[in-house]
């Protein structure tokens, strides 16, 4: 057969595996999303914590605690004097005065106050020392910490029934 004889072939027309690059991406974004479930249903137990009711009650009763924390007025105040860094091996040292006065801007005195200095970036290295009064609402404590930097400064004051809290960061140099 001549060339001119033959039938021409159909010859595809520009584009054509276009509709295959979709179907590719959304076969595999589909193969993700499968792994992904599977992954999460067989993986997750479903249970968040151990004692999921026991902490709900802890939490409504810190929300209960914070809203007559509110209701006192009471403003509190933080000073943290760091007195040098690390020098010769002696852990940093900080003088820490808290000050506790009422809505009326009078000083709240008879608490017993302490506080726990939590190191935010490495565990067991947290400290709870006890505040002295020193008069007009103000208690203060010399804290030697492990090592300076950054702690969270977690006070806890008390009278009777009545407990208040209060948190801050602080540096300690």
């Amino acid at each position: 057969m001549s060339p001119a004889a033959r039938p021409a072939s159909p010859r595809r027309q520009r584009g054509w595996w276009y509709p295959y690059i979709y179907v590719g991406v959304f076969g595999v974004v589909l193969a993700v999303n499968l792994v992904f479930m599977y992954s999460a249903v067989h993986t997750f137990t479903g249970l968040e914590t151990e004692h999921a009711y026991e902490e709900g009650l802890e939490y409504n009763h810190m929300l209960a605690m914070a809203k007559a924390q509110q209701k006192l007025g009471w403003a509190v105040e933080a000073q943290v004097d760091p007195r040098g860094g690390l020098v010769d091996g002696v852990d940093p040292e900080a003088d820490v005065t808290v000050s506790f006065h009422d809505k009326d801007g009078k000083p709240i005195t008879g608490l017993s106050v302490e506080a726990d200095f939590i190191r935010p970036t490495s565990a067991g290295h947290d400290k709870t020392l006890a505040l002295t009064e020193r008069g007009d609402g103000r208690y203060a404590v010399l804290a030697s910490l492990p090592f300076p930097g950054q702690w969270e400064l977690h006070v806890t004051a008390r009278r009777g029934d009545l407990e208040y809290q209060y948190d801050k960061r602080i540096v300690v140099n």
